[in-house]
């Protein structure tokens, strides 16, 4: 009896949840037709293709402005590159001379004196030939 009791206690459970369940669900159906209702389409679409000009409108703006600043920019590179010129002509200087009497190679600091290098004494006597070539390129060299 017990048994029989929990399993009809159950299902008066189970039914009073069916029941919750549909009036929720007849009470979403009420409000979304209602939303449908009030919604207008023809509205909605104007409003996104107005959006859309704007954005448009807005896109070529902005690509006018980068435009006009990229022109103002270059136009002030080469104006503070013309006035650094000038400034420097006015002091004497001339970039391209100055580069041009720069040193290009590593060679010895006027002034200093030679160094001297190490050489092997003895060995076999056919080297010495091969010897002379070597320490005659690295003279050269030095120079």
């Amino acid at each position: 009896m017990k048994t029989q009791l929990q399993a009809v206690s159950l299902r008066m459970q189970t039914v009073r949840s069916n029941q919750q369940m549909m009036q929720s669900m007849k009470g979403a159906t009420q409000l979304l037709g209602a939303m449908n209702r009030q919604m207008n389409l023809p509205g909605l679409q104007r409003i996104a293709m107005e959006f859309e000009k704007e954005n448009d409108i807005m896109d070529q703006r902005q690509e006018m402005m980068d435009d006009a600043i990229d022109d103002s920019m270059e136009n002030d590179e080469e104006e503070s590159e013309e006035i650094v010129n000038q400034v420097l002509d006015e002091i004497g200087i001339d970039l391209s001379q100055s580069l041009q009497e720069a040193p290009s190679g590593l060679g010895a600091p006027t002034g200093v004196q030679e160094t001297r290098v190490a050489q092997a004494v003895g060995g076999s006597g056919t080297g010495s030939t091969e010897d002379d070539d070597l320490q005659a390129r690295l003279d050269s060299l030095r120079r």
